[in-house]
C-alpha cells in the first residue's frame, strides 16, 4: 500500500500507521537522502529477521541504523567525546558513521556479533526525523538496489513508488511517498571505531573536511 504525504509536513496519521506496523515486526519503505529504503524497528527481532531474509535474496546493501538524536544513538553505539563534538557540527547530514556496537544492538543485528561495528545515520529529512520521533525507536534500514525493480544496479533512472508497489509488495506492508524529491548521491562514510582519529572510508556528498 502506498501512502502519499507532503515531504516537509508528513501526515501524523500516516506516521502513526507506520509506527504500528514497525512495532508489529513489519517492514516499511520510504526514501531517505540517498535512496529508497526498507526499514524495521531496531527493537523488533521479527522485523530484523525479515530484513536478513531480504539480504539473502540479494535485494539490499549493508544495514544502517537511522537515528534522530545522538543520545538515542549512544544507547546503541559507543560514541566517545571527540566523536560527539564532531557529530554535533555535522548532523543531520549526508553521512554514515561507523562506531563500535553496544551489546543491546549486537544481540539483534547479527553482523555486529562478528565485526562489532554498527553504521549510524542522522538523515537530513523531515519525513525520517518525524517518523523516528513518532515511533520512539531507531530504525534498522537497508537501501533498495535498482535490480529489485528490474533495472541494472548501476542505473541512474529514477525509481517510483508504483514500481516498488509492483515489485516489493511481498516485502513491505507500507510505502511512504513524499512526492517530488531527488536523491543527493552516496553518503560519506566516517569510521570512528578504530581509535581517536576518524577515518574517511568513502567520500560521498557529505563534506569530509572536518574529519581529515
Amino acid at each position: 500500500m502506498i501512502e502519499y504525504i507532503i515531504a516537509h509536513s508528513p501526515d501524523d496519521r500516516v506516521l502513526v500507521k507506520a509506527s504500528k506496523l514497525l512495532s508489529a515486526g513489519k517492514i516499511i519503505c520510504f526514501p531517505t537522502d540517498t535512496s529508497w529504503t526498507l526499514a524495521a524497528c531496531s527493537t523488533q527481532k521479527n522485523g530484523i529477521e525479515k530484513l536478513y531474509k531480504i539480504k539473502k535474496e540479494g535485494h539490499q546493501k549493508h544495514f544502517s541504523i537511522l537515528c534522530n538524536e545522538i543520545s538515542r544513538a549512544s544507547e546503541l553505539a559507543h560514541i566517545e567525546n571527540h566523536a560527539f563534538k564532531l557529530l554535533k557540527k555535522t548532523i543531520p547530514g549526508n553521512y554514515t558513521f561507523i562506531f563500535e556496537a553496544r551489546k543491546k544492538i549486537a544481540k539483534l543485528v547479527q553482523a555486529s556479533k562478528t565485526d562489532k561495528e554498527v553504521g549510524i545515520r542522522f538523515v537530513p529529512s523531515t519525513l525520517v526525523d518525524r517518523l523516528i520521533e513518532v515511533h520512539g525507536e531507531p530504525l534498522i534500514s537497508t537501501n533498495i538496489i535498482p535490480s529489485l525493480v528490474g533495472l541494472d544496479d548501476d542505473s541512474i533512472d529514477p525509481i517510483y513508488s508504483y514500481q516498488l508497489e509492483d515489485c516489493i509488495s511481498h516485502l513491505t506492508e507500507l510505502i511512504i511517498d513524499p512526492g517530488e524529491f531527488e536523491f543527493v548521491g552516496q553518503s560519506s562514510i566516517i569510521d570512528f571505531s578504530k581509535g581517536d582519529v576518524p577515518q574517511v572510508m568513502r567520500e560521498g556528498v557529505g563534506d569530509v573536511s572536518l574529519f581529515i
